[in-house]
């Protein structure tokens, strides 16, 4: 934990220097969402396992990066999956870049192509 802790201060510290330019701090978590808080007036803290960024806490095993952007990269929009949607499936394919039938759909994540636009989909 230690070690957590000095490695975040260490970053934050060099990153500040660097950051210039830059008006958002973006986090990534494991799942691959996204959460950008402004850099004006940041403050971070660690309690435990959880780090606070401005109004944001984050568990830190579940971050797997965190940089500086100029946008605000929050991930945002995400919609369940209907059984019309993939019906109307185009294309489905699996994380190794295989394309799958609905048949061969088992549990796990899966991309799926409609007419409509592109979706993540876990199947469970």
């Amino acid at each position: 934990m230690k070690r957590i802790i000095l490695f975040l201060t260490m970053l934050v510290g060099t990153l500040t220097a660097q950051a210039g330019d830059y008006t958002y701090l973006t986090f990534e978590t494991t799942d691959g969402a996204k959460a950008s808080v402004s850099v004006e007036g940041l403050t971070l803290s660690i309690s435990g396992t959880t780090l606070t960024a401005g109004e944001q806490s984050f568990t830190l095993t579940n971050l797997s990066k965190m940089y500086f952007s100029t946008t605000d990269e929050t991930t945002t929009g995400i919609e369940e999956i209907t059984n019309a949607t993939l019906d109307e499936a185009t294309d489905i394919y699996d994380l190794q870049g295989h394309k799958v039938s609905k048949e061969q759909m088992h549990r796990g994540v899966y991309i799926v192509k409609t007419k409509q636009g592109t979706y993540k989909m876990v199947v469970k």
